[in-house]
């Protein structure tokens, strides 16, 4: 008994946020004249949009929590995290459409895909870090952008087309089970945020923390930075991998947008607007830029891209340390916020804290 409370006031902000988003589209259903059995029975048209749209937010803040575990939690700037993304989207897609494969043994091959990543981007970890860590794993992921984008790989990719007409399992597939689908990911998204507060407040997340804020101090305890960095690797590049799963799953079009730069920023301006090394924040941070974006998108059609990027500059200049972080903090704190996002971008060295 005692343990299920701890657990509950542990997760309380979690488990309220799934049980509002599972009731959700049940009361939009209300709204838009459907009942209950007509949503559950995926018929309601514009509950079953905003079932769509809360599909996207999920995804992005499964991905966004593991770049944060990196980023925020770690210390580890990483430019090619898209790629961990990026090569579970193509192989779910590719092994679904060209080779035939039930879901469970692509999920199998996609575990070993991550493990084999995240020792990839590792091998360099005892050699570089900062700025030089940043630039490898940039480097990494833009060459299976290449590879992609290649035309010797249209058969299997669609090169700039991307990846089109992949079959979806039909017990998951949205365009039929789009109210099962969002409950998948919603369950996903939830126990992934569950597992990351357990791990950071574990004694392992502790010595990733202490790594953040003073590595050489950590090794002088003792401590083998290099395994705790490579741990952190594994669990980073399995989220995110179970994000570029879901992606397939859902998108009609794996686009080789996500294997750029460009998704890499996305899940990085997700952590700045939500707050470096908060968890919830990544959510939050999901929610903020794809709502911003349909809405800018509806009003302002092809100017929204330029305007969206004014946003989040503005943004990121006065709320350093994101809307969680803020809240936290009882303040925007600026002149802290920026001093604090200086030393995380290794553009200035850490400064001795205030007894």
């Amino acid at each position: 008994m005692n343990k299920n409370k701890s657990f509950l006031s542990r997760n309380k902000g979690i488990l309220i946020f799934l049980a509002v988003m599972l009731v959700l589209p049940f009361i939009i259903g209300l709204f838009e004249g459907s009942n209950p059995v007509a949503v559950w029975n995926n018929q309601g048209t514009f509950s079953k949009h905003l079932e769509g749209i809360g599909i996207e937010i999920f995804i992005l803040a499964i991905f966004a929590l593991s770049y944060d575990l990196l980023f925020g939690v770690t210390g580890m700037m990483s430019f090619g995290h898209t790629m961990f993304f990026a090569v579970a989207a193509y192989t779910t897609g590719i092994a679904l459409k060209s080779f035939g494969l039930p879901l469970w043994q692509v999920l199998l091959i996609i575990v070993g895909t991550s493990i084999v990543q995240a020792f990839l981007f590792s091998i360099v970890l005892p050699r570089v870090k900062g700025v030089t860590f940043t630039m490898v794993t940039l480097g990494m992921a833009s060459m299976f952008h290449i590879i992609v984008m290649s035309s010797d790989m249209i058969k299997w990719t669609g090169a700039d087309v991307g990846l089109q007409g992949v079959p979806k399992p039909a017990f998951i597939d949205p365009t039929i089970e789009r109210l099962r689908f969002y409950v998948v990911a919603l369950l996903i998204l939830v126990l992934v945020y569950i597992f990351y507060k357990r791990f950071i407040d574990s004694p392992t997340g502790r010595v990733c923390v202490s790594i953040r804020e003073n590595e050489s101090r950590a090794k002088m305890l003792g401590y083998n930075t290099t395994i705790f960095k490579v741990v952190v690797m594994l669990i980073a590049s399995f989220t995110a991998s179970i994000a570029g799963v879901l992606h397939t799953l859902y998108q009609p079009i794996v686009s080789p947008t996500i294997a750029d730069l460009g998704y890499t920023v996305t899940g990085l301006l997700i952590v700045l607007i939500g707050g470096i090394a908060t968890q919830s924040g990544a959510i939050v941070g999901a929610f903020v830029i794809k709502l911003l974006d349909l809405a800018l998108r509806g009003i302002m059609k092809d100017s929204a891209p330029l305007v969206t990027g004014v946003v989040y500059v503005i943004f990121v200049l006065f709320v350093p340390y994101g809307i969680v972080g803020s809240l936290k903090l009882g303040g925007f704190k600026i002149k802290q916020g920026w001093q604090m996002l200086l030393e995380r971008f290794g553009l200035k060295k850490a400064m001795p804290k205030e007894e």
